[in-house]
């Protein structure tokens, strides 16, 4: 047994589960779960019946690689949206479809962490994170430092603030743009910053960028870690990836479909790990992959359903919780009148509503732990239900004045 397993944290809703074991809530209320960031949505029906129309793939052995024809369509794409530079996305080398975003995280990092380096390997986190950050950092060898995301610093990494120490050791620098569970969303100048960092110490950037197409203002897309390079007139995206998938942008979490662009060489390396690692898409799927990736209409009403459902759930909450003006991702990031794990038992105890913790999501560190007195709230559910969960969330807070 691989001893590096029992370093692993229990996963944010095995410890969610045990938290409200034992607690019966109210049966005459409807249970709304406000806990997972799993787009309820409806997927698009063109993506659907590509789906269908393609199943006799199924026969067929996939490659590693991809189909031609999904990678020139992700490659189309990452040019159109982050406005970088005509065939600076070769579909040859700088594009890998995986299955996925949470597992290509994971398999990046057993592929590029180096155990021989002389310094211990070290994998710089935001904090609060993805949990699959850390897990895979724990599992390839490497330890963890991590940045803690405030509302003093917006929500966004400080990287001026990392001793040169940390930075020497450090392997893989993880961001996630927009942020999970804040939203927050880093500028060009920021990524920039990281970039520079990355050119001067050497590691590599993993640019989570799932949350990119779930944005409030459709005049203002965040940055990608891609469009950063470009401005500064990288066009071989050294030292940086960015891994993107389909499950928030087209409401298809189920289909594991997403891809990592970027480095040339770092994604040779990847493929060849790949290749071991027995993680290849099916032709069925990639066909539908390459039918959603194709169209931007259903990603615009995605975004107008979004922004209608934050509009009137704010409204709802707003003055009676304190939260960060939500700009992207589906997630709502409030502070809790009380103990946040008490605040979500209670709100399931007397509303059967369950929504996550925010010290289940974050790490303590000198500082503190940077969830605890938050909450994540995942707004996926249709826009009626959010109300909903929102009345109550208000009658709830009110009920802890008396």
């Amino acid at each position: 047994m691989n001893p590096k397993l029992d370093l692993l944290h229990p996963y944010p809703f095995e410890r969610l589960k045990e938290l409200m074991a034992g607690i019966v809530p109210p049966a005459e209320l409807s249970p709304i779960a406000l806990s997972i960031g799993e787009p309820k949505h409806q997927s698009p029906g063109f993506v659907k019946q590509t789906l269908i129309d393609n199943i006799d793939q199924i026969a067929v052995y996939p490659t590693t690689k991809g189909g031609l024809p999904l990678r020139q369509e992700i490659s189309h794409w990452c040019t159109k949206r982050f406005d970088l530079p005509s065939n600076s996305i070769d579909p040859e080398q700088n594009v890998l479809p995986v299955t996925g975003t949470r597992e290509a995280l994971f398999a990046f990092t057993q592929a590029m962490v180096d155990t021989a380096a002389n310094n211990a390997p070290l994998i710089v986190s935001p904090n609060p994170f993805y949990q699959i950050y850390e897990g895979a950092a724990l599992l390839a060898g490497a330890e963890l430092h991590f940045l803690d995301c405030t509302l003093d610093n917006g929500f966004i990494p400080d990287l001026s603030r990392v001793p040169a120490e940390v930075w020497q050791r450090c392997q893989l620098l993880h961001i996630c743009n927009p942020g999970n569970p804040t939203g927050a969303v880093m500028s060009i100048a920021q990524l920039q910053q990281a970039i520079a960092l990355a050119d001067q110490y050497d590691f590599i950037i993993v640019s989570d960028e799932c949350y990119s197409e779930v944005y409030l203002d459709e005049q203002s897309p965040p940055a990608g870690i891609l469009q950063a390079c470009a401005a500064m007139g990288r066009e071989d995206y050294s030292r940086c990836v960015a891994f993107h998938s389909l499950s928030k942008r087209s409401n298809l979490p189920g289909l594991r479909s997403g891809f990592v662009a970027g480095d040339a060489s770092l994604l040779s390396a990847f493929l060849r790990f790949r290749t071991y690692h027995g993680c290849a898409m099916s032709m069925a799927v990639q066909a539908a992959s390459t039918a959603a990736w194709g169209d931007e209409s259903h990603v615009i009403d995605n975004r107008r359903q979004y922004r209608e459902k934050f509009a009137a759930v704010t409204e709802i909450l707003r003055g009676v919780l304190t939260f960060p003006e939500p700009t992207a991702s589906f997630y709502l990031w409030p502070e809790t009148p009380i103990d946040d794990t008490e605040f979500a038992a209670g709100l399931f105890a007397q509303q059967n509503i369950t929504l996550l913790p925010g010290r289940y999501l974050s790490r303590d560190t000198v500082q503190g732990n940077p969830g605890k007195g938050r909450v994540r709230m995942a707004l996926v559910a249709e826009t009626e239900v959010c109300i909903e969960a929102a009345l109550r969330i208000k009658q709830y807070v009110e009920s802890l004045k008396i």
